[in-house]
């Protein structure tokens, strides 16, 4: 099996992260959020989420916290504002006391984190009273079409890959189970909403390079394949995706995401 790397910041952006910047500029918009209030950003990666907060909410201070310390060195170059705080550290075991914030994001990560449960109990202990936490992660299953295209065409040529598809690996990418994470973590208010974006490539190279970046499932299984296998997956991709007159490939990228409020402490 292919092992999956998160370390590459760079690589990253090419690959998602340059679509992640959309769906966090959507999230955000759909949180309305007052100025002047403390954030956490959980699973920061690159930074992406943090940068989108900086300049649509005007917060008092963010924390980012990831466990990748390639990721937490590119955000620290890409996100420069003394209002910001990155750490390498773990969802399961946050660096700060409770009630330290007012608002916990996780932007595409919980479901890499091996407790998810124990994550979510984390940010509502993080979380001030009426606090909000919320979390965006992609919907592999169905509305990540550059992915579900990646998937399809490399199960037709190899049915092994199938087990390293997100869309069978993340079940919780779905809104019931975001649903539940919530609410059993003592989360009230609980909501769960798609965000779509587009995702729109100049044409077949931009939309298959990234893939050999080496960073996440299907790169690594790229990167694992012999060259001539390579290629013929190039090929029945090139074969697959819609492509417009002018060669532009325009797909979609929905995310489900999900809310709560944190409740009243105990007296």
């Amino acid at each position: 099996m292919a092992h999956e790397v998160w370390a590459d910041g760079a690589a990253y952006e090419a690959y998602v992260g340059r679509w992640s910047r959309l769906v966090a500029t959507e999230f955000l918009a759909g949180l309305d959020q007052p100025p002047g209030l403390r954030w956490l950003d959980v699973g920061c990666g690159t930074g992406a989420l943090t940068s989108t907060v900086l300049a649509r909410t005007d917060p008092a201070r963010v924390d980012g916290v990831d466990p990748s310390e390639g990721f937490v060195a590119h955000a620290r170059t890409r996100v420069a504002d003394p209002r910001v705080v990155f750490h390498v550290g773990d969802a399961r075991a946050l660096p700060l006391p409770d009630a330290a914030v007012d608002v916990v994001v996780s932007g595409l990560a919980l479901n890499f984190v091996p407790d998810p449960a124990r994550a979510v109990a984390e940010f509502a202990r993080v979380l001030s009273p009426g606090g909000v936490a919320a979390a965006y992660v992609w919907d592999y299953a169905d509305g990540m079409t550059m992915m579900r295209y990646f998937w399809d065409a490399a199960a037709a040529r190899d049915p092994a890959a199938r087990e390293l598809d997100e869309g069978r690996r993340y079940a919780m990418c779905r809104p019931e189970p975001l649903r539940a994470l919530w609410a059993d973590a003592g989360l009230r208010d609980v909501s769960v909403r798609p965000v779509e974006v587009p995702t729109v490539f100049a044409g077949f190279a931009d939309y298959w390079t990234p893939f050999l970046g080496g960073q996440g499932s299907a790169p690594g299984y790229v990167s694992s394949l012999a060259e001539p296998d390579q290629a013929e997956l190039r090929e029945l991709l090139r074969a697959r995706v819609p492509t417009e007159p002018d060669g532009s490939i325009r797909l979609t990228a929905r995310a489900w995401a999900v809310r709560g409020i944190a409740p009243a402490r105990p007296s």
